[in-house]
């Protein structure tokens, strides 16, 4: 089964019986690492990893060497933050299939950083970064990292792709300017609408060329590296032509062939005392993304997480890459939903994929300098218009004024203040909004806790993974955990709206739900009259009475929907009516 990205917003009493006493410090900490070879680990298992890890590394190749550029650093610094953050992250972190590296979301911060502190305040402000994660870890804040509202999160998101974006015209169009580019977003689009003159129409057919192959193969051989093909055919053009476009080569004069020698950054108090802001600013969008990438793999696996021993590792990786002369590593969503989507059995893959790039850097760095920064700049484009969130963007501008509020301000802030200034109005913004929707409903569930605490992995009532389940591409079974209220209807909403595809079995899941109201079940019911259109089964497990209840009036009923009692007779339903279904043809 392929599980989608679960939602939850409590943990339920049920599941508080489940542990009959709390998870020790040593529990609670072990990386997940340690979970996997206690499981069982062996020959199969290894395979998988390698094949997953080795599509990880196809993907990141290109996409860390265009963040670090974007990011106004050099190209081998993206591979070094890749190789040793992202190993270290597997090695260390509380999730099984968290791939770190170099992210999109912090282009904007290490930019500013770089232009305000230069290289070496970078890394001095990525290592202390570092250390505040492994703090904030040790003091178990992950649990209320996760209280960040999801329309903060898409409000950052989405002007965090536009900022992306606007960095990356200069290269798509291949313009010339007679000064240095503003960070700013309004001087950046005056400075280069007053330079258009100077297009470098190669370097604009090279951009058009790349994003053509990227978008076609993802729509006609989506299983097939379009970035890396693009990047690939890129440098390949250029080099049989002679284009006159810039390229690593030119710019950079390539990277180096081996990972430098690991040295502690130069730093004094006043130095840290200067990058102290950018270290926090770090710190806070490292584990708000971190965290929210795993929570992303949880719900694609149907495993847990446990936040604060992820924030650790995340933090350990951070220290490992500054010493290394990388940037900041963060836990990367793309990278790690394709970790799962390959058939990843645990942090393994992660690390097979840092060593696979670590080979790239040995044999074939040569090759780099023939990728023209075109290439890279369309690369980022696409990733930008990826990060956008678009449909959730409008569904929550739609949704209520309280979330079109806290969105807006978010969004608008980012663009033309900074990240951290949208993140923090947004944050309170949120909360105002939380608390006025809570003070609603409070009566309704008691004794449900403010956040989901982690747990251990020694518990009896746990499973062993089986990859098989991420494969089958019949099924997608989805968590809903918590109280499933208004608050995080229009969430939900466009989740199943994406699940709605060419499968032929969607399960949702309300064993953990202990109530929601008719907003919730409402989004139920649409996507259930939907899913039948289109011929797609969908069966709701674990419902209690009074949820059957709502969702009954809301039109969540036979033929529209099978009731069941857990996930796995779901499952085994669908596949029997599948293999009659198949017989009887």
């Amino acid at each position: 089964m392929n599980q989608s990205v679960s939602y939850r917003s409590g943990r339920s009493k049920r599941d508080s019986a489940k542990r009959s006493s709390a998870p020790t410090f040593v529990e609670l900490f072990t990386p997940k690492i340690v979970t996997v070879f206690r499981e069982g680990y062996g020959l199969g298992d290894l395979r998988s990893d390698i094949v997953a890890g080795l599509t990880v590394a196809i993907v990141a190749l290109p996409l860390s060497m265009a963040i670090a550029i974007a990011s106004g650093t050099t190209p081998d610094r993206g591979l070094y933050t890749a190789i040793v953050g992202g190993f270290l992250v597997s090695l260390f972190g509380g999730s099984r299939f968290q791939i770190g590296g170099p992210a999109g979301a912090f282009i904007v911060l290490v930019a500013a950083t770089v232009d305000r502190h230069g290289i070496d305040g970078l890394i001095l402000a990525t290592l202390m970064s570092g250390l505040f994660l492994v703090a904030a870890g040790f003091l178990r804040l992950g649990t209320y990292i996760k209280f960040i509202p999801y329309p903060v999160t898409i409000g950052f998101t989405a002007g965090i792709a536009v900022i992306i974006f606007a960095s990356q015209v200069k290269d798509l169009f291949g313009i010339t300017l007679a000064g240095k580019e503003p960070g700013e977003l309004i001087p950046k689009i005056e400075t280069l609408a007053g330079a258009i003159g100077t297009t470098n129409l190669s370097a604009v057919a090279v951009s058009v060329m790349t994003i053509a192959i990227i978008v076609g193969l993802r729509k006609w051989r989506p299983n097939w590296p379009g970035m890396l093909i693009a990047v690939a055919v890129g440098a390949l053009a250029v080099w049989v032509f002679g284009l006159p476009v810039e390229t690593i080569g030119t710019r950079f004069g390539g990277i180096p062939e081996s990972l430098p020698a690991p040295a502690v950054p130069m730093w004094s108090l006043e130095k840290i005392h200067a990058v102290f802001p950018d270290a926090l600013a770090f710190t806070l969008l490292g584990a708000i993304e971190s965290l929210l990438s795993a929570v992303v793999a949880d719900g694609m696996s149907g495993r847990r997480h446990r936040s604060n021993c992820e924030l650790v590792g995340q933090g350990i990786a951070n220290i490992g890459s500054a010493l290394f002369g990388g940037i900041c590593v963060t836990g990367t969503i793309a990278r790690t939903a394709t970790n799962v989507r390959s058939g990843a059995r645990g942090p393994i893959a992660g690390m097979l994929h840092s060593a696979f790039l670590l080979l790239f850097v040995l044999i074939a760095a040569p090759l780099a300098s023939f990728i023209p920064l075109a290439t890279l700049a369309a690369v980022l484009a696409v990733v930008a218009w990826n990060m956008a969130a678009k449909h959730e963007f409008a569904t929550l501008v739609r949704s209520s004024w309280g979330d079109a509020a806290v969105l807006l301000a978010t969004f608008l802030l980012t663009i033309f203040r900074d990240l951290t200034q949208g993140i923090v109005v947004g944050f309170a913004l949120g909360s105002i909004l939380f608390i006025h929707r809570m003070a609603q409903i409070a009566e309704i569930e008691k004794h449900v806790p403010l956040a989901v605490e982690d747990e251990s992995d020694l518990r009896e009532d746990r499973t062993r993974y089986d990859t098989s389940m991420a494969r089958d591409t019949d099924v997608t079974v989805y968590r809903i955990t918590g109280a499933f209220f208004f608050g995080a209807a229009s969430t939900i909403g466009a989740v199943l709206d994406g699940l709605l595809t060419d499968r032929k079995a969607l399960i949702i899941d309300f064993t953990e739900v202990p109530f929601l109201d008719s907003t919730a079940a409402n989004v139920i019911g649409r996507a259930a009259a939907k899913a039948h259109k289109r011929k797609m089964r969908v069966y709701l497990t674990g419902t209690s009475p009074g949820v059957r209840r709502e969702l009954f009036k809301q039109g969540a009923r036979p033929p529209f929907v099978e009731y069941d009692t857990d996930i796995e007779r779901a499952y085994a339903k669908f596949k029997g009516r599948a293999a009659l279904a198949a017989a009887t043809s």
